[in-house]
């Protein structure tokens, strides 16, 4: 059956204890771009890259938490499944939502691998501006959360959870040339536990089928 959106709010079966935000912190958009953690990072996942490096474009300011449903029932046959309706150019605020929802509720950043199918989020066009060596040895110390292009998703490992931000626009009435149709199921490949999809429903339903 198509996946319908349900009441918001994020619910993960296989989550680990909550994680108290550190007094200070603000409670404001828009959040800091993750990057290498120092000292001063008030909570994990909220890095900025380090004093060597010119500071990172700022991520837009997020969507609301309330339109956030709960997740799928997990399925034997693989991960949960949580679709977060959201146009093409508010699926990577929605991402950033979702990603916030999952440390406060006690993910490790390094259990999530963020993936955008169209521009890339700010944190990966300022990493990759120092290289792609430099980049993806990020990605394989598994310290931080991670984003990266869905078409790079071939060479990302697998994280507990997944988050899409189908952020470039279809083409084709059929769904046959869109990038969510090449991005989903790879990135469903890689979720362990959770995969969490911002977009558009009716294209996410094609793209990952009824059955799921």
């Amino acid at each position: 059956m198509p996946l319908i959106p349900e009441e918001p709010q994020i619910h993960e079966s296989a989550q680990g204890p909550r994680v108290t935000p550190a007094a200070g912190r603000a409670a404001q958009t828009p959040h800091p771009v993750p990057g290498p953690r120092s000292a001063a990072t008030p909570r994990p996942g909220r890095p900025v890259p380090g004093p060597a490096r010119p500071t990172p474009p700022a991520q837009r300011s997020h969507t609301s938490a309330a339109q956030t449903p709960p997740p799928r029932p997990p399925s034997p046959a693989g991960p949960q499944i949580q679709l977060i309706p959201a146009p093409a150019d508010g699926a990577l605020d929605a991402a950033g939502e979702a990603v916030d929802l999952l440390l406060d509720t006690g993910r490790a950043p390094g259990d999530i691998l963020v993936l955008t199918t169209g521009d890339p989020h700010p944190w990966a066009a300022h990493e990759l501006s120092f290289g792609e060596d430099a980049y993806w040895a990020q990605h394989d110390a598994r310290d931080d959360v991670f984003y990266a292009a869905a078409a790079a998703a071939e060479r990302a490992s697998a994280r507990p959870v997944v988050v899409v931000a189908v952020n470039a626009a279809g083409e084709g009435g059929d769904g046959a040339g869109d990038p969510a149709a090449r991005a989903l199921p790879l990135a469903l490949a890689r979720a362990e536990a959770l995969l969490i999809v911002c977009g558009d429903p009716q294209r996410i339903n094609a793209a990952l089928g009824a059955g799921v």
